[in-house]
């Protein structure tokens, strides 16, 4: 069984994976182990300087080099040239330290192999310096000339013969006879006649004209040995060559030096054939093999770059492609099924992929989002108090004011008026044994499907948590709040059994209902009771906001269960708000008494709705329509599949209404907001009422400022609606539907009434990005640590968002805000570090220190995809791991450099300290390095994997260690080898190409050797 679970694992899985399925008894091991030093690392061997020095169990060892001779610690050099052999030379050895060369003689050239001799071919170049004819031969060459001609004493130019002896010249033979018989150089003599000589290296005969080539001249004509005798120079071959026929040549043989082959050969009468591998082609010398460059022909059929190596090709693809398993065709990465890609929302890209954040937030480090903090931007515009939220913002008023609808001016309170309506009403009854309650509410009304079985339906606005009601009046409603007492706040939970969360469309209308249909611009009408008319109101007491959650999940039937029988269990949430009025105290009761009662009140009611969900007598009311909160099991099927309540099909996908528009439940689809409403939020169920609204104004309005009638900038009014006046001299005015301008301050005017933004305001000095204008000094100021401003000629600084900061005062960017955060514990079994604000540039002066501290027999093994140092930092920013905090203890590795080149290692140590330190000067984007946590009975199988260079050789197996989800995947195997069954052997197959197969089935079948 294990065998065929190792079989199956070697075909199928690679790398690290193989390791999981290895599934042999531990290795046996003797003893307590220490930890060995490494003499060589530390250089305090003794080993010569010609010497390597390699490391072993508790000691080390010396080896002399190449070329040297010695136990190690003492190592002499060794002449190649003293053998027999000669080195190899065919003409002369000089032995040099460690090594030795070969030289040929005059009239030769050293061979590709660095050992053979060939004829130089005088004659090919300028004929030799012959005057006419050039012969080569072998070791040298000679000049003659045409008949008439004979060589001069140079023996290079030709001399013409005379076709008479000139007059006056003595009787008797001269040189200048064409049968002088001297074969090389002819001298007269003083007493007439003639006499021969011979050029250098050749011997005259004893015939006195005839010359005898020797071996000084050419090598004798010989190829390799030349040997005097009495009859001339005999040829012989150095070992391993055969003399051919001509006595002179020597032929090469494949059993030395592989025939001068670069690659096969073999032996043939006339020689040594030559031949070479795929992907190399022999070259006109029929000993050389030339690599084919395959990238020449189209591309290679690489579909984006092709990298011709030797004797064969590699593909690779741009930045943000991967490479498929048939080494050819490039695939988008989509960077967005990464975990933790983006904070928010991510859109992939051919290539590439962006980060977005949701209203409210902004981006930095690139995909991180912030909280905004709008008080920063010009007091959000608030003409009082500013308030900053998570996501949102919110203006405050004094006592006695009331925020206007614009949600930034103030108004003052009216009195309250008898007999108004309040905004929301609370009523429950009870008919014979049936409870029936309704909770009828008028402000906004906000839905969002957090999920296939999860919802939040809101309405009315919550008062700031921890202020009070009457310092802080969130209220745009045209009634009044007076009341100093804090709210009544109510929390309850129901549950539904054998029920799910889905809000959908009740459509067969009630008889009971006696209520009118909402318009789309109203608020959602709560509603648990078929009769609204009966029953009594919660008295004395105003619901200002009411938030529904429905959450469904399935939950075992008891804890210790054998056969547990999964049940559909919905909960509902209901948080509640409520007021006083301040109009009905008494003198046996004031407004503290007044809360009271209203409290035990409220309780009251809980019960009363608790037992109308119970009942199953639970409703939603929205825009008219009636919506059942959750849905009984077992759901019945419907004539046709819709998307649900928010959302509706576009080319066969569910999705939700765009702002300025809602879901229409009755047509089970979005239609525009009409004229007088809006909708800023996306899959909504209705459309809010524009402020003082008479119908008209644009259909589909995604926001306030697109109701129509509304002051422009730069104008405002006492209702921030027409007629409006613009702004006077020295004010300002960004946003539509104000009731007021700002002042420049500090005295300053502006170039015209009517300004829309402070760069109006005739200031002494335009400020820069990075500053702002106190109009207080009348000058710029640098923005502080912590805040940052993109624009010229502004009078605030935007503070950073959520917890980041600068790293100097002066920001010109939200990508200058950098997150601090960064060590600490890391997991048991997979993992990774960041630099601070990955994978925006990290922050300067900042420490960082992660510790990993695996369990119990299991190793560390960490892949470094890419890292980013600023090497003109001279090393001020640091990354190390080592055993502790000592810097003598052992390190594995350290860093300060940039290296785009991955590389994994397993850990020098059975636990890491990591520290990484920056200064503050330059900055760049660090690194994100996973870990793994293995077994300690597969270390040998994976030092060996990650100590072959060939693992980083090729740019695909290079890629493979920067692919977060195939690392990830082999993690996931390497730490828990169970988690190789949630794959099939296919799946493997095509994550990774046949190259990095191979090298790791090679890996494991000879780490499985031993067990065979």
């Amino acid at each position: 069984m294990h065998l065929h679970i190792i079989m199956r694992a070697s075909i199928g899985l690679v790398g690290f994976c193989l390791l999981a399925f290895v599934q042999q008894p531990a290795r046996a091991s003797g003893g307590k182990s220490t930890q060995d030093v490494d003499e060589c690392a530390e250089q305090i061997d003794n080993c010569s300087t010609d010497a390597i020095c390699q490391n072993t169990l508790k000691s080390y060892k010396c080896i002399c080099k190449s070329g040297y001779k010695g136990d190690g610690k003492h190592c002499e050099d060794l002449d190649e040239c003293a053998s027999e052999y000669n080195g190899g030379c065919v003409h002369d050895c000089i032995n040099i330290p460690g090594n030795y060369r070969c030289i040929c003689y005059d009239g030769f050239r050293l061979a590709h192999d660095g050992h053979n001799c060939l004829d130089v071919d005088e004659c090919s170049e300028g004929n030799g310096g012959c005057q006419q004819i050039c012969v080569n031969m072998m070791g040298s060459y000679e000049c003659r000339c045409r008949e008439g001609f004979f060589l001069s004493d140079n023996q290079h130019t030709c001399i013409q013969r005379p076709k008479a002896r000139p007059e006056g010249t003595k009787e008797g033979p001269t040189c200048m006879d064409k049968n002088h018989g001297c074969a090389h150089i002819c001298r007269e003599t003083p007493k007439g006649g003639i006499a021969c000589e011979c050029r250098p290296g050749f011997q005259l005969t004893r015939n006195m004209r005839d010359c005898k080539l020797t071996c000084n001249y050419g090598n004798g004509g010989c190829q390799h040995i030349c040997e005097e005798t009495d009859h001339g120079p005999r040829c012989a071959c150095h070992m391993k060559f055969a003399l051919q026929t001509d006595e002179k040549t020597c032929v090469e043989t494949c059993l030395v030096n592989n025939g001068g082959c670069d690659s096969t050969c073999h032996d043939a009468v006339t020689g040594v054939r030559c031949s070479c591998p795929v992907g190399f082609t022999l070259q006109p010398d029929r000993k050389t093999c030339k690599d084919i460059d395959e990238c020449r022909l189209n591309n290679g059929g690489c579909d984006h770059v092709c990298r011709n190596t030797v004797g064969s090709f590699e593909c690779s693809c741009k930045k943000g492609y991967k490479l498929l398993t048939n080494e050819r065709t490039c695939q988008d990465i989509d960077e967005c099924s990464f975990d933790r890609a983006c904070d928010h929302s991510c859109v992939n890209s051919p290539g590439s992929f962006q980060c977005f954040c949701h209203k409210g937030y902004v981006l930095y480090g690139l995909a991180h989002c912030g909280d905004i903090d709008e008080c920063s931007i010009n007091r959000g515009s608030c003409k009082y108090g500013c308030v900053n939220t998570q996501g949102s913002y919110e203006c405050t008023c004094p006592t006695g004011y009331k925020l206007h609808w614009n949600r930034k001016d103030c108004i003052e309170l009216v009195k309250c008026l008898p007999g108004l309506a309040p905004k929301t009403t609370l009523t429950c009854s009870k008919t014979g044994k049936k409870e029936s309650c309704s909770l009828t509410c008028t402000s906004k009304a906000h839905y969002l499907a957090e999920s296939d079985s999860s919802y939040t339906v809101s309405c009315g606005i919550p008062i700031l948590r921890g202020k009070s009601p009457a310092r802080l009046n969130t209220s745009s409603s045209p009634s009044c709040i007076e009341t100093g007492a804090p709210p009544v706040k109510q929390t309850a939970s129901f549950k539904i059994k054998d029920a799910k969360c889905h809000l959908h469309p009740k459509l067969t209308g009630r008889a009971e209902d006696r209520g009118r249909a909402l318009g789309p611009g109203e608020g959602p009408h709560l509603a648990y009771i078929p009769d609204l008319g009966s029953g009594q109101p919660c008295n004395n007491c105003l619901v200002t906001f009411v938030n529904l959650k429905c959450d469904s999940s399935k939950k075992a039937k008891g804890r210790r269960v054998r056969n547990p029988t999964n049940k559909e269990v919905t909960r509902i949430t209901l948080e509640l708000e409520a007021e006083v009025k301040p109009g009905d105290t008494t003198g046996s009761c004031n407004l503290s008494c007044l809360r009271q009662r209203m409290e035990k009140q409220v309780k009251t009611y809980i019960k009363a709705l608790k037992k109308s969900i119970n009942q199953e007598r639970f409703l939603i009311r929205v825009a008219g329509l009636e919506y059942e909160v959750a849905q009984k099991l077992p759901q019945v099927a419907s004539g046709h599949e819709n998307c649900g309540p928010g959302r509706e099909k576009d080319s066969g996908r569910c999705v939700r209404c765009l702002p300025g528009s809602y879901y229409h439940g009755e047509q089970e689809r979005c239609i525009q907001c009409p004229p007088g409403t809006f909708q800023e939020r996306e899959g909504q169920l209705a459309c809010d009422l524009c402020p003082g609204s008479d119908g008209h104004g644009p259909a589909g309005a995604r926001n306030i400022s697109s109701c129509a009638g509304q002051c422009p900038t730069g104008y405002f009014s006492s209702d921030g609606f027409q007629p409006c006046q613009p702004c006077p001299f020295g004010s300002y005015q960004p946003d539509l539907g104000r009731t007021l301008c700002f002042p420049c301050g500090g005295g300053l005017s502006t170039k015209r009434e009517g300004s829309s933004s402070f760069h109006d305001c005739e200031v002494k000095v335009q400020c820069s990005p990075g500053h702002y204008y106190n109009t207080t000094v009348h000058r710029c100021i640098r923005c502080p640590l912590g805040s940052y401003q993109t624009e010229f000629r502004q009078n605030y600084c935007i503070t950073c968002p959520g917890n980041t900061t600068t790293d100097f005062d002066g920001a010109t960017s939200v990508s200058q805000c950098k997150n601090r955060e960064c060590g600490g514990e890391m997991g048991e079994f997979t993992g990774y570090i960041e630099s601070p604000n990955y994978p925006g540039n990290y922050p300067a002066n900042v420490e960082c220190i992660w510790i990993i501290n695996p369990p119990n027999k299991r190793k560390i093994l960490m892949v470094v995809p890419e890292i980013f140092l600023p090497s003109e930092d001279e090393c001020g920013d640091v990354l190390v791991m080592r055993k502790n905090w000592s810097a003598t203890s052992i390190t594995t590795y350290e860093t300060c450099q940039t290296y785009e080149r991955p590389i994994a290692f397993t850990a020098r140590s059975r636990r890491l300290w990591i520290n990484f330190k920056s200064n503050e000067a330059n900055s760049a984007r660090g690194f994100q390095i996973p870990y793994v946590t293995y077994d300690e009975d597969y270390e040998q199988l994976v030092e060996d994997i990650v100590r072959d260079g060939r693992l980083y050789a090729s740019e695909n197996h290079q890629e493979i260690l920067k692919d977060k989800k195939l690392i990830k995947t082999l993690f996931d195997v390497l730490a828990h080898p169970n988690n190789y069954f949630k794959y099939t052997p296919r799946e493997f197959s095509e994550m990774l190409p046949r190259s990095f197969l191979r090298l790791i089935s090679s890996k494991v079948s000879a780490f499985l050797r031993p067990y065979k």
